[in-house]
């Protein structure tokens, strides 16, 4: 069985940016040599998410507005996180945790498993901008 570790970097993302990360994840396969088996992809940092969708410009733009919906941006006051640290990021944390920092995906015979339309991406949900490190782990023969 083989463990490979690889990491990613991203260029520095903004609130609600959403990047496509499926191509970098294959091309790390390929890199560990694992023909079958599982990779996960995780980001460090507790308001980035990594999320599956059909990578497409009305998904941009709808999950984003779904998020306004459920965890609303202003007022910034709401959030209890707003009441004790005063960073302007209470609905950043709420919509990460909503979506989740990490996803596992099978590899069968040197691919990612992955509908037609499915994509894998990263979507930045802090309101600073920042440079984020995703961390790949294959396992697998």
């Amino acid at each position: 069985m083989t463990v490979f570790h690889s990491e990613i970097q991203l260029r520095e993302t903004h609130e609600t940016e959403i990047i496509d990360i499926t191509s970098e994840i294959q091309r790390e396969i390929a890199r560990s040599g694992v023909k079958d088996g599982i990779v996960s992809i995780f980001v460090a940092g507790s308001t980035g998410a990594i999320i599956s969708l059909e990578y497409e410009p009305g998904l941009i733009k709808d999950i984003p507005a779904l998020l306004e919906q459920l965890a609303p941006k202003y007022p910034a006051n709401n959030y209890f996180h707003e009441q004790t640290w005063h960073d302007g990021n209470g609905h950043s944390h709420v919509r990460a945790s909503l979506l989740g920092p990490s996803m596992t995906v099978p590899i069968r015979q040197g691919q990612l498993i992955h509908g037609t339309w499915q994509q894998i991406a990263f979507m930045e949900l802090d309101i600073k901008s920042r440079k984020r490190r995703l961390f790949i782990t294959i396992i697998g023969e």
